[in-house]
């Protein structure tokens, strides 16, 4: 570890700019000095660089912390709101019941009128961002497959590669109201937004993915007489099988996020009840929808975390089925909190 100069030195050998002998070693010496010099003045210059755009930023926005002090009472009041008090056997609580005659009232969740099952909000949006998932998924695989400099040789899988680039280049929101002349401002536009998001995020993971794959399978599939079409099948997207479950597992968790901000600016589901609370400032019915979206988000991303353990090789790996995750989490997260493993 070098020290800095003192009466035994100089700045410049400090720095690794003095000039030294012929000795491999000292001039191997110098040269990390003079990198490690470098390597400093670069941090600094990031450093500066990174400040002096924070600054920018802040002003661009218009940060003002003293207009945020002077929100606070107005924020607490609405505080209440969200989490309106009551009392169960004289102690305080949050009125949970307030929540829930909101989602039975607005048919936030399903409901049974008749004998006819009434699909609320909450599975609109599950089912804006499984569709989307589903018909995005050929697409995805033949992005993904095409892109493969394995498969189509290079520059030719560039092609495919742009198209990818120009896909996610545009967020789902704004393919959403590209697509509006088709297809109105409906849940199923919203399903078309994710499918063309659901093709260039899913397909560039699907191409890297293939590019790591293991060259013995595919000779050997070639050394059989297979076609193209076999050795693609067989000898590569064998090998990725269950990497492509699992992102495609990761992908859904991705597009019911998605599709809640999508019906926010119309799609349906959770995001347009939220969007109609906020406008009529009704934030203990927000507080409900918000409610609704953590348990959605919270149960897909369980599902697909599951999911993906189970298709490890790992067996260390705990690999209990899904409903028993759903009934073992609370006890896994205390058990995580303590510091230790549930069993």
């Amino acid at each position: 570890m070098s020290t800095p100069p003192s009466e035994g030195g100089s700045l410049a050998a400090y720095f690794g700019y003095e000039a030294v002998g012929d000795s491999p070693a000292e001039q191997k010496l110098q040269d990390m000095k003079r990198r490690k010099t470098w390597r400093r003045i670069w941090t600094l210059v990031g450093l500066i660089a990174t400040g002096l755009l924070f600054y920018a930023s802040l002003r661009v926005i218009e940060f003002n912390l003293a207009e945020l002090v002077g929100q606070l009472d107005q924020f607490y009041e609405a505080l209440l709101e969200y989490f309106p008090p009551t009392t169960y056997f004289g102690v305080p609580f949050v009125d949970l019941g307030a929540y829930v005659s909101f989602i039975l009232e607005e048919n936030l969740i399903l409901t049974v009128e008749g004998g006819q099952i009434i699909w609320g909000a909450m599975f609109v949006t599950m089912a804006v961002a499984f569709a989307g998932t589903v018909l995005g998924l050929p697409l995805a695989l033949f992005f993904g497959v095409m892109s493969s400099e394995r498969v189509v040789p290079y520059p030719f899988n560039f092609v495919f590669r742009g198209t990818m680039s120009l896909i996610r280049a545009i967020p789902g929101l704004v393919w959403f109201l590209i697509l509006i002349p088709l297809a109105g401002v409906t849940p199923f536009t919203g399903a078309l937004a994710i499918m063309i998001d659901t093709s260039g995020y899913l397909g560039r993971l699907f191409t890297d993915e293939l590019e790591e794959i293991e060259n013995g399978p595919i000779e050997g599939i070639r050394s059989t007489g297979a076609s193209r079409s076999q050795i693609v099948s067989f000898g590569m997207l064998s090998q990725v099988f269950r990497q492509f479950i699992a992102w495609i597992a990761f992908d859904l968790e991705h597009n019911v996020r998605a599709a809640i901000g999508l019906g926010i600016i119309g799609a349906g589901g959770l995001g347009l009840e939220l969007y109609i609370q906020r406008q009529t400032f009704n934030y203990t019915e927000m507080m409900a929808c918000i409610i609704l979206i953590f348990l959605l988000a919270g149960s897909v991303e369980l599902v697909s975390q599951r999911v993906r353990s189970a298709l490890r090789d790992d067996d260390d790996v705990e690999k209990s089925g899904i409903i028993e995750a759903f009934a073992n989490a609370p006890k896994n997260i205390l058990a995580s909190t303590m510091g230790r493993r549930g069993q």
